[in-house]
């Protein structure tokens, strides 16, 4: 837990000057309460001098219908604006997504990034959503053996297989259940929602700007569902679209099974580098053998539970496929899995902690499926590609979760400002079609999208001039473009 260190200055004056706006009527929300920052803890790391990085908690109810009851803290980071007064533009909220992602560290790695116009007009402020980092964290134990190594096979093949899938999934519903307890239905998208208008207020602004990446789009999008007067400058980055999560899942695993073809084929055209085969075919039999070999005789652990979560996690990004196409090859060639393995271990602290918040906001979100439309999805999947890309289909456990809403979490609204959406045309973590369908309910909104571009992450991550010029204009002189904006990415990598 953060301590809350008061510090002398200017900080010191802040104090919450407006209550919670619920979306439906409730009791009245606690008396406002003062902020304080001080020392960062060790995961925050240090801004170039002489800026600083500053760090403190805001308290907010577990349950907002019980606003005396039981409470949590919110870890919260600031890095002031680097301008003058004459320049400041207010403050700009980051997420850097999940669910399940800690945003603490955020104000400082993602700030650095961006384009030096924004860093002088903005105080950039990260926070810890509820259920992640150092914001009364989700632990949800084994999750169903979901930290064992090595894990189930996430592609059942057959009726024992899937029965032993359907189980490890109702395994991980009753471990969260039992860990969060009353925690369960209120670790949620629109609670975070709210958390931020907490945070709003206690800061005294009117309105907040936003950058949001991945589902920090989504949580961007339901603050605008729910505070659309308090919206300033909304940027949404590698955008969520407004399914409910287990229809998500699914567009998101047939977007990795194309990637993953793309893959093949890059891979093939550089055969000379990986020595994978000369074509798509060839490429794609070598890493058939890979998996099977793993599957049927792990290394260290390393199976192809893990395997999938490799591959999962090198298709999103272009700049991991030489990474992951090597350690295909060094596999193949001497049955070693160091250069698939990733840097951070699958069931360390922090991964134990995204994990679980995850898929307990992923199911606090809205409905769930069925068992039985679980299987035959995978089914259907295994019958487009005979190994599909699964590891991404974490709301299926929501199939057995112990508190299912009847409703989708809110997104958009038609009387928020204008906001900025920006989206990579091949991006296969957040395909780009769900920008549009959000685009649709933000009327006046603008998609800035990357073509010819395969990765996930675009303003301030890919180093894109047409769409870093775009986004900062939009979020320091209010510059909303005239119609949609379309930029050229840079292709695919040369290894």
């Amino acid at each position: 837990m953060i301590p809350a260190v008061r510090r002398t200055g200017l900080l010191c004056a802040l104090t919450a000057t407006a209550a919670l706006l619920p979306a439906a009527p409730a009791p009245a929300a606690p008396p406002p309460q003062a902020l304080h920052f001080g020392a960062c803890p060790d995961s925050v790391p240090a801004p170039p001098a002489p800026e600083r990085v500053e760090c403190g908690r805001l308290r907010v109810p577990l349950d907002r219908s019980h606003p005396h009851g039981k409470h949590l803290d919110i870890a919260i980071s600031w890095v002031r604006a680097s301008g003058p007064a004459s320049e400041r533009r207010g403050v700009l909220l980051v997420n850097p997504g999940g669910p399940g992602g800690s945003g603490l560290p955020y104000a400082v790695t993602k700030r650095a990034k961006l384009p030096e116009r924004v860093r002088r007009s903005y105080d950039v402020i990260g926070f810890d959503p509820r259920g992640t980092g150092a914001s009364a964290p989700a632990d949800c134990g084994p999750m169903g053996g979901l930290f064992d190594s090595p894990g189930q096979d996430p592609v059942p093949t057959g009726r024992t297989a899937e029965r032993t899938y359907l189980d490890g999934l109702r395994r991980t519903a009753d471990d969260c259940a039992r860990h969060l307890k009353d925690a369960l239905p209120h670790l949620s998208t629109t609670e975070t929602a709210r958390d931020m208008d907490a945070l709003r207020a206690a800061l005294g602004e009117p309105r907040i700007g936003y950058l949001g990446v991945s589902y920090g789009s989504y949580l961007g999008a339901a603050y605008a569902a729910q505070f659309p007067q308090r919206v300033g400058r909304m940027v949404l980055d590698s955008v969520v679209g407004p399914e409910d999560w287990y229809d998500f899942d699914l567009l998101q695993s047939r977007a990795m099974v194309r990637q993953r073809d793309v893959f093949f084929d890059w891979a093939a055209r550089h055969q000379e580098r990986f020595g994978l085969g000369t074509d798509a075919a060839a490429v794609r039999t070598a890493y058939q053998r890979v998996r099977d070999g793993l599957a049927e005789r792990p290394v260290d652990g390393f199976g192809a539970a893990e395997f999938d979560r490799a591959v999962y996690r090198a298709l999103g990004r272009t700049e991991r496929w030489a990474g992951l196409a090597d350690g295909l090859r060094t596999y193949l060639r001497d049955g070693t899995t160091g250069r698939l393995r990733p840097a951070e271990p699958f069931d360390g602290p922090a991964s134990r902690t995204y994990e679980a918040a995850n898929r307990t906001v992923k199911c606090a979100d809205g409905p769930a499926p069925s068992p039985a439309r679980v299987l035959a999805d995978i089914r259907r999947m295994r019958g487009l590609d005979s190994q599909p890309v699964l590891t991404g289909m974490e709301a299926s456990v929501c199939a057995y979760w112990h508190h299912r809403p009847a409703h989708a979490t809110p997104l958009g609204s038609p009387d928020a400002p204008p906001v900025l959406l920006i989206a990579s045309a091949h991006d296969p973590v957040t395909p780009i079609e769900g920008a549009r369908a959000l685009q649709r309910r933000l009327p006046g909104s603008r998609l800035v999208s990357l073509h010819d571009d395969y990765s996930h992450g675009v303003f301030a991550s890919r180093g894109n001039t047409c769409v870093d010029d775009t986004a900062a204009a939009y979020l320091t002189d209010g510059t909303v473009p005239r119609a949609d904006v379309h930029c050229t990415g840079p292709g695919l990598p040369t290894p």
